[in-house]
């Protein structure tokens, strides 16, 4: 099975970090996000990846490009012109990226990879600004036992604010940080029938506007349920929160050896 990656928007609400370099390429323990997140799939034997690329998309190839030189000890030979890596450290990944347009919404990206997802039964879709302890393997099998075009996994948000533990007016504690009120929204891991792509119009369309939509007014739209480890990284606050985790050893994303 293919994994398909949004990895081209401007990422605007950590412009700290994008200013630089695309959203995917923040690096989280010395590694970029979007690295974490294909290493999330590859966990659950999903080892072949179409990236969509945009903002600054060049960087995603260089890197994919010099992926031995970035992972492994390296040798240069100036005298002879040789250069000798050390200790490849090679992942089972075909990696085919894509340049999908600055200006090109979610929807659209998609759609103009269609080539590449034609001969497949079922596709993952993902964002490459979140990472998660989501059972994707449970997630595939719930969708191929469904038969709906479309799996989209639901969790509950991560609290921002720390909450007062009250009795009256007297504090009797304090909670770190609470889930949100019960309500459940959309994780950004996504299980489709390539037939999905065809409910899109183009380049400006929303995969979050008209095709979602019109899947669940439809009756082809599944939920799988998470209620594990999720967090987005829209802002610098997140990325440190991410850092903080992945530095502690206690990264609950890392479902890796």
């Amino acid at each position: 099975m293919k994994a398909v990656i949004l990895a081209g928007g401007l990422g605007t609400r950590i412009s700290e970090e994008t200013h630089l370099r695309p959203k995917p390429m923040i690096e989280i323990g010395g590694k970029p996000i979007l690295w974490h997140i294909m290493k999330m799939y590859s966990a659950h034997g999903v080892h072949d990846f179409v990236i969509c690329c945009g903002y600054k998309g060049y960087l995603i190839k260089e890197y994919f490009a010099n992926y031995f030189l970035h992972m492994s000890d390296v040798t240069f030979d100036m005298e002879h012109n040789q250069m000798e890596v050390h200790q490849r450290k090679a992942e089972p990944w075909r990696v085919t990226l894509v340049d999908t347009g600055e200006e090109t919404l979610t929807g659209g990206r998609l759609k103009r990879v269609a080539e590449y997802l034609k001969d497949e039964e079922a596709f993952c879709f993902t964002y490459g600004d979140g990472v998660s302890d989501v059972d994707i393997s449970r997630e595939i099998a719930f969708h191929k036992q469904h038969g709906k075009w479309a799996t989209i996994t639901a969790v509950q948000p991560p609290g921002r604010y720390g909450a007062l533990q009250m009795a009256g007016a007297v504090v009797s504690g304090f909670t770190e940080k609470p889930r949100g009120d019960g309500g459940l929204i959309n994780g950004g891991f996504f299980v489709l029938s390539p037939r999905c792509i065809d409910l899109i119009a183009g380049d400006q369309t929303s995969w979050e506007g008209g095709p979602l939509t019109r899947l669940a007014a439809e009756g082809q739209l599944m939920a799988f349920e998470h209620d594990g480890f999720w967090q987005p990284m829209d802002t610098l606050r997140e990325k440190n929160l991410l850092e903080e985790l992945w530095v502690s050893g206690r990264a609950p994303w890392k479902v890796w050896q």
